[in-house]
């Protein structure tokens, strides 16, 4: 049915409840497990609180969040492989479009499903805080499991 499953991530508990469901999905078809984290990349100056970041202070924020992509991952690699799973790669991909990123790693790698999970927010919160989920299903060529 499956063979290559991304799993979007941010570490968050809602998003663990999304990739324990690609786990036991790509266990059940013998598929490939690609686990995503976009690092989210703001331009090179934006304001943060009104106060103009240096280039060094925003290359440091930087490779902060890689590491912590990194090691949300790794996280969900080491869960994949003690559960069983054939194969299950890790990527972090910078970016300052989180959906967008998504996608893309969708198609590059070839996956035939992306699951990713909904905060579910209604009215203004998603007005104002928008919807990545929304913005991967009504944009990916992929077909999309969304877990709430």
């Amino acid at each position: 049915m499956y063979e290559r499953i991304l799993v979007a991530t941010d570490g968050s508990e809602l998003s663990e409840q999304a990739v324990t469901a690609a786990i036991d999905l790509a266990l059940l078809t013998q598929s490939e497990l690609f686990a995503v984290k976009v690092s989210h990349h703001h331009a090179a100056s934006y304001f943060e609180g009104s106060l103009l970041l240096s280039q060094m202070e925003v290359s440091r924020l930087r490779d902060e969040a890689d590491v912590e992509s990194q090691r949300v991952v790794d996280a969900v690699k080491g869960k994949a492989d003690s559960r069983g799973v054939k194969r299950t790669t890790g990527i972090v991909m910078r970016a300052e479009g989180v959906s967008e990123a998504i996608i893309e790693a969708a198609r590059v790698h070839h996956c035939d499903l992306i699951v990713m999970a909904s905060h579910g927010r209604r009215g203004i919160k998603r007005l104002l805080m928008g919807s990545e989920t929304l913005h991967v299903l009504t944009h990916s060529h992929t077909p999309v499991l969304v877990l709430r």
